[in-house]
């Protein structure tokens, strides 16, 4: 079954705190998601593989720890996902990167996708799929099942806000695939926004509204 992890880090929540405020601006709601999107990757890369390698000190030869360069991606569902892509790579700098393009339909609240690219080698990683808001829970099911159809196997799903109504029909449709977020809000609205949330993600990022 999948599991939940909720991120409780008192300096991710001291920054999710500062990014709900409505009075945060694009240029510091971009700069905060980096740095917790940075801080949950050290929990989401807690078990990569090691190698070991043989290297040199300025003392002496020693055998010491290397992430194996062909281990990571990182897909963000475009475009909000885009904004947790920094952090993690300042984290893991040789982790490749796909998009996954999906918007709302504002009518049905429905995903409707419109982009894919994906690196060659995307099944043989541990894949991180990025998107701040996990509320429908439909584009991140529906992500999740494009990545399987490319052969992925080990799939994570990194948010940081999701609400029950979300996590639910992630774990029920991709039981295989745990779930990180920093915080788990009340509820969807009658507009299936996050309840208290903090607004349209992309649009705070991108300040487009």
């Amino acid at each position: 079954m999948s599991v939940l992890h909720i991120v409780g880090h008192p300096m991710i929540q001291h920054k999710l705190t500062l990014m709900r405020d409505k009075n945060t601006g694009s240029k510091d709601f971009r700069e905060l998601l980096k740095e917790i999107s940075l801080l949950m990757g050290y929990e989401i890369t807690h078990d990569l593989p090691l190698d070991d390698i043989q290297i040199e000190t300025p003392i002496c030869p020693m055998v010491a720890k290397k992430v194996p360069g062909r281990k990571l991606a990182i897909v963000p569902i475009l475009r909000a996902g885009l904004g947790m892509v920094e952090g993690l790579q300042t984290l893991v700098p040789v982790a490749k990167v796909g998009h996954i393009g999906l918007y709302r339909d504002e009518e049905t609240h429905q995903p409707v996708e419109y982009y894919c690219k994906l690196p060659e080698d995307i099944q043989e990683r541990l894949v991180i799929v990025t998107d701040p808001m996990l509320a429908t829970g439909g584009s991140a099911c529906d992500a999740l099942t494009m990545l399987k159809a490319k052969g992925c196997t080990n799939i994570r799903l990194m948010c940081l806000v999701g609400v029950p109504e979300g996590i639910k029909k992630v774990q029920e449709e991709h039981p295989d695939v745990d779930i990180y977020v920093a915080a788990v809000d009340d509820h969807l609205n009658e507009n299936a926004y996050i309840v208290p949330g903090l607004g349209d993600a992309g649009d705070r990022i991108f300040g487009t509204k």
